[in-house]
């Protein structure tokens, strides 16, 4: 098994100094019967706000303080599905600022729950526009008072993708010691793949990198973008996949729910899809060592039928 680990040191100055760093792990179980191929997944739910968009927060919250965009006053404004929400939550609280967000009406109730906790200002929107309509409503409300928002604009800020060359990507050419052959990551800003693929990219020209999303316009997959059907994010370049693969939200379930009889890790529907890509690569590959990205923890979609539904 090949791992990552954090800092030996016992103590950090803030909850913001614990992001990154997060472990890979060898998915053993999944692997093809036939030798020369591992698959990894990096475990991005061990970030202190739960999910990989813990990353990409800091980097947007950190770029904004240092470009004088966000500081005292002003309220951070985003659109969320759930996760870079509570990244905004937990480093605004951390770091002193108020926080509204749009956040599409049938976000999991265990994400909603968070955000409260946290004290947001959650302004749901219509869930039969998802995060479209959710990016809409951030656009109005930062349009409307431009003055007291910093409107983070996730899907269109390039510290999102940033994130993720400077921290996901080094990590994981470090932690297969440059043996990584294929990335696999799902789309939803796209910050993780374009961040990540990007970076492996120029580490090692050959590496073959692969994009995941949705397989229809009407998916269960939160986070996830059909690309074709979307408001296609500022930041998503679709010149970088060798290779995109369509995923159902049926597959993603099957395969979150093996996830946990089988090798004891609890995962969110997003990190299914993301297995269901790896697992396609990993079956053609012949030879490698594929990686993709597990973005948050099943705990955050435990009220969903779907976990009731048996493995198959």
């Amino acid at each position: 098994m090949v791992t990552a680990t954090r800092p030996a040191a016992a103590t950090a100055p803030s909850v913001v100094d614990l992001i990154g760093r997060t472990p890979l792990v060898r998915l053993r179980a999944f692997e093809p019967e036939a030798p020369g191929v591992e698959l990894y997944a990096k475990l991005e739910w061990l970030n202190p706000g739960g999910s990989v968009k813990d990353r990409a927060a800091r980097r947007i919250i950190l770029e904004a303080e240092r470009t004088g965009a966000l500081g005292p006053g002003r309220v951070l404004l985003d659109s969320t599905s759930g996760n870079t929400g509570i990244a905004y939550a937990m480093i605004g609280a951390a770091r002193g600022y108020p926080v509204t967000l749009c956040v599409p009406g049938n976000a999991s109730p265990e994400r909603k729950r968070i955000l409260r906790a946290y004290g947001v200002n959650v302004v749901y929107t219509n869930p039969l526009e998802g995060s479209d309509g959710a990016i809409r409503e951030a656009r109005r409300l930062a349009a409307a008072d431009p003055r007291r928002y910093f409107y983070a604009d996730q899907y269109n800020n390039d510290a999102n993708w940033r994130a993720h060359e400077e921290t996901t990507g080094p990590e994981i050419f470090a932690d297969t010691r440059g043996r990584v052959t294929h990335f696999v990551a799902g789309l939803g800003t796209s910050g993780t793949f374009v961040g990540t693929g990007r970076r492996l990219r120029a580490l090692k020209p050959s590496v073959r990198l692969v994009s995941v999303q949705p397989e229809s316009p009407l998916h269960g997959l939160e986070g996830l973008k059909h690309m074709a059907s979307a408001i296609v994010p500022g930041i998503y370049d679709p010149s970088l996949a060798d290779e995109n693969l369509g995923v159902s939200t049926e597959e993603a379930w099957r395969l979150v729910r093996r996830l946990a009889a089988e090798e004891g890790l609890l995962a969110g529907v997003s990190s299914g899809a993301a297995l269901a890509g790896a697992l396609r690569v990993a079956r053609a590959a012949g030879r490698g060592v594929v990686v993709t990205i597990f973005p948050d923890g099943g705990d955050r979609y435990l009220s969903d039928p779907s976990w009731a539904e048996e493995a198959g």
